[in-house]
């Protein structure tokens, strides 16, 4: 609860529940704009201010297009990598030099090290690890008497940090015991740098602008899409082992259905006059499956709600989404925390290898035991009262006095499921600080797509559904499918009702609903965020560290460069 005790529920609640308020800013449609930053778009080379110069350079060397030269053969499939230099000349002594050709060493160079005018050395990225290269005149001019000082000064000059070179020559063990490659004729430039890497990039706006730039100074940047790669990977490899079969739903559809969310609207010129829109969720698609025979399915891609950016939210993300025939609520909350465990296993593995090494430790909350919180009981001992019956007319009006007694600021579009939604985001989620909790037997009224029935503690009518949360943010939501097309129309219908108060309800979705009338068995469904799963993992604490390109801001303001 240490973060609790620094911060106020309302700035909780703020950070990981913004949506709640009105401030909470949506995406709108989009305008043509010159760039979201506060700043205008300039060129990539103004990281550095060297771009003419460098080009300079080059063009005095050699012609321009002899820089990039085509890739020979015998480069494309044979090269040498730290990992096979170690393995295969570890046993070299100080200043022993094995008498067989090597591979060529191809890759970036990190840095340039001169010892005098006939003496370089070059560290060289080969992806698994740097090699450092020894370029020595007298032992080049030893293997051909046509280099001279002057060309191997110039080549001296040429070379820089940033540059992909390749070097062919020998493995070779320093005096000082660094095994290296000794170079045997001078290194062939394969593609120039254009800029100068800076040491150091920790501008936001600059990181987020020249992304390349941030992954070539920031190690944390790579390793961070390789923990996504590592959380895909693992996620995949878990579902398959269990029996399901992963698919792929369409993105594009007449509805996007799955969620409560407003969506991207778009055209096909195929469908002239039609509204399609980017899916929300794979669910319903998926759930034609169940109801097609694959009793076991899951999908991990990407899924689009026009909503804000913020620090856990972006309109376009990766879900993961599995269901499974005959799953109960429990069968849910179990596979959930073991899935929790294997990635956490395989992450900490990783780290142990020292493949993350840039990155924090895994969170220690998750050494402890999941906790179950049941949504109503555990409500109503927070406000040391009972709730009214939530399915009465006026239950809206006497929950909404609930928070004028408690002094709660009341979320923006107010509906009874948000009020409520609102409570939980102030009562019950700030306990996920402590462990890892499953929130509960949500009020149906919160879960139209799940099945509804009476709580014995509360005579309430609740959802059979569970969300995960872990230091304040929902990494998964689970329920059983409401199997029904006569109860699921009246859901989809209560819904509709509240449309000119919450943008955001279901619509009704005839398609699916026939689908249903054909049999659905009974269903558990689960969804995760895919990011919110690799900001766990590596440490990081926006979204936009875990995307590629960052957020939609980002993304939009590199495009908008991009048109000048």
């Amino acid at each position: 609860m240490y973060i609790v005790s620094v911060m106020s529920k309302h700035i909780l609640l703020r950070r990981c529940r913004p949506h709640l308020f009105s401030s909470f800013r949506r995406v709108q449609r989009a305008h043509p704009t010159p760039s979201f930053t506060s700043s205008s778009c300039v060129r990539e080379h103004d990281v550095t201010h060297d771009y003419e110069k460098r080009v300079a350079q080059l063009q005095a060397n050699r012609p321009l297009a002899e820089c990039y030269p085509r890739l020979s053969e015998e480069v494309a499939w044979r090269r040498v990598d730290r990992t096979s230099l170690d393995n295969q000349y570890g046993h070299l002594k100080p200043d022993e030099t094995y008498s067989d050709a090597l591979d060529p060493l191809v890759g970036r160079v990190q840095s340039v090290r001169t010892a005098g005018s006939k003496l370089v050395f070059i560290d060289i990225n080969t992806f698994s690890g740097n090699i450092q290269a020894v370029c020595q005149f007298s032992k080049l001019q030893q293997e051909d008497s046509n280099i001279t000082i002057e060309s191997f000064k110039a080549f001296g000059k040429l070379i820089r940090k940033g540059d992909f070179w390749s070097v062919v020559g020998h493995a070779h063990r320093t005096a000082r015991g660094e095994l290296s490659v000794r170079a045997t004729e001078l290194p062939t430039l394969l593609s120039p740098s254009l800029h100068q890497i800076p040491e150091a990039l920790e501008d936001p706006e600059a990181r987020a602008r020249a992304r390349h730039v941030d992954m070539l100074v920031n190690a944390e940047a790579i390793q961070t899409l390789q923990v996504r790669h590592h959380v895909e990977a693992t996620m995949q490899q878990f579902f398959n082992e269990r029996g399901f079969t992963k698919v792929t739903t369409p993105l594009l559809g007449a509805g996007a259905g799955g969620a409560a969310a407003r969506p991207f609207e778009t055209e096909a010129t195929e469908l002239a006059g039609e509204k399609l829109n980017l899916r929300i969720a794979p669910e319903l698609w998926l759930k034609r499956l169940v109801v097609g025979g694959m009793d076991r399915v899951y999908e991990m891609g990407p899924a689009f709600r026009n909503e804000g950016v913020d620090a856990t939210h972006n309109p376009e993300f990766n879900i993961c989404e599995f269901y499974q025939a005959y799953a109960t609520l429990e069968t849910l909350t179990l596979r959930t925390e073991e899935l929790i465990h294997s990635l956490k296993g395989q992450m900490q593995a990783l780290r142990e290898e020292g493949i993350f090494k840039d990155l924090p430790d895994i969170d220690p909350i998750l050494e402890k035991d999941f906790a179950m919180i049941e949504f109503i009981p555990a409500l109503e001992e927070k406000l040391e009262v009972k709730l009214p019956a939530l399915q009465s007319a006026d239950a809206y009006d006497q929950v909404l006095e609930l928070f004028k007694r408690h002094n709660i600021a009341v979320p923006s579009n107010p509906t009874l499921a948000r009020l409520l939604d609102a409570f939980s985001a102030h009562y019950l989620e700030p306990n996920s600080f402590d462990q890892p909790i499953f929130i509960t037997n949500h009020p149906a009224c919160m879960s139209p797509l799940s099945k509804h029935f009476t709580c014995e503690k509360t005579g309430q009518i609740v959802a059979a559904r569970a969300e995960l949360f872990i230091n304040g943010r929902e990494y998964a939501n689970m329920y059983e499918e409401e199997n029904s097309p006569i109860e699921q129309r009246r859901k989809f219908e209560e819904q509709l009702k509240q449309r000119e108060t919450n943008k955001e309800a279901m619509e009704l979705d005839e398609s699916y609903l026939k689908a249903l009338e054909w049999g659905l068995p009974p269903t558990g469904g689960w969804g995760c965020g895919v990011d919110r799963l690799v900001m766990l993992f590596s440490g990081r604490e926006r979204i936009s560290d875990v995307l590629a390109f960052g957020s939609l801001r980002n993304v939009v303001g590199l495009g908008s460069g991009r048109r000048g």
